[in-house]
């Protein structure tokens, strides 16, 4: 039987917490991610680009070990973190071919250049960002206000330090 602790239970109530705060924005504005319009989805569309992190901290919230919780996923790390971007700055170009995350957009504004879309995805506080298989991309604070980003995903590798 599982016993969590009271420092596990803080967590799950924190995650629960930040989530429903997500999904209440998101539901209270009605908004939703930008998205690449349909004409222009394509295929390995962008190349991958080699920029190096500018202006973005990195800080993790909390994390689970999914093995040694219920679901038992043996291997996966699930994560919260919060992204901070600077007006210019860049989170470099990253897969999610396996690690699935959803980004909340906290404040500002933020444009991904995805590898299957022709054209640049604005995003805006308020709005989730699903990313799932298939999505290579990097994105940019072109804006003068700092952006912040609350992401959770599900880690295979606790040594893959992409954003």
């Amino acid at each position: 039987m599982f016993t969590p602790s009271a420092k596990s239970r803080t967590l799950w109530q924190g995650l629960a917490l930040a989530c429903m705060i997500a999904g209440s924005t998101a539901t209270a504005s009605s908004a939703l991610a930008g998205e690449c319009p349909a004409d222009k989805m394509k295929a390995n569309v962008r190349e991958k680009v080699d920029f190096k992190p500018v202006g973005v901290t990195d800080v993790t919230l909390g994390s689970i070990d999914l093995e040694k919780q219920p679901a038992q996923i043996k291997g996966r790390e699930l994560r919260f973190r919060k992204l901070t971007v600077a007006p210019g700055g860049i989170v470099p170009w990253h897969s999610h071919d396996d690690r699935p995350a959803l980004i909340f957009v906290q404040q500002g504004e933020i444009i991904e250049y995805a590898s299957n879309c022709a054209e640049p995805i604005l995003h805006k506080a308020g709005e989730i960002r699903p990313e799932v298989s298939g999505t290579s991309h990097w994105w940019k604070n072109l804006g003068t206000e700092t952006v912040i980003l609350y992401v959770g995903d599900i880690r295979k590798d606790p040594g893959d330090h992409h954003m």
